[in-house]
């Protein structure tokens, strides 16, 4: 039976127990997620508390991790999503993608609503991507993709 969380805590426990035990064992996030089927970037919002995964990939996370049995059917809950408590983010990563939506919050809301309409993007029909390039001028870049289904506003 499909259970949901209703506090953070315990989701948020667990993903101190996985951080540590990734760290222990010199994982990668990747490295978790093979195996699954499921994105990396899935896989690890799950497993920072952010979405319940399928029981064969819990299991799979669970072994690779030695997880017990209630980890396993705890990854397996829906969780009480957000992960920013309110206010402005202070970790300097989390705060730059709080500062693009400052700066391109409007932008993006006007470009979507006149190529689409009135409606929304969706994070629940929604794939995340990142990869590094190589910048032309020397370094790296992060092309990050955001790709989430399209809702319409519909009147009642």
């Amino acid at each position: 039976m499909i259970q949901s969380q209703f506090t953070p805590e315990p989701r948020e426990e667990l993903a101190a127990t996985v951080v540590d035990a990734k760290a222990r064992k010199d994982l990668s996030w990747q490295d978790l997620t093979d195996g699954t089927g499921l994105s990396v970037a899935f896989v690890t919002a799950a497993l920072l508390g952010q979405h319940a995964l399928p029981a064969d990939a819990a299991k799979t996370v669970a072994a690779k991790l030695d997880l017990d049995e209630d980890a396993v059917r705890l990854l397996q809950s829906i969780p009480l999503r957000g992960s920013i408590p309110g206010g402005v983010p202070t970790d300097p990563t989390i705060y730059r993608f709080y500062e693009m939506l400052q700066v391109y919050g409007t932008t993006l809301k006007a470009l979507v609503h006149e190529q689409f309409g009135d409606g929304i993007i969706s994070a629940i029909n929604f794939k995340l991507d990142i990869k590094k390039v190589a910048d032309p001028d020397g370094g790296e870049r992060a092309v990050i993709t955001l790709d989430g289904k399209y809702l319409p506003t519909k009147p009642f």
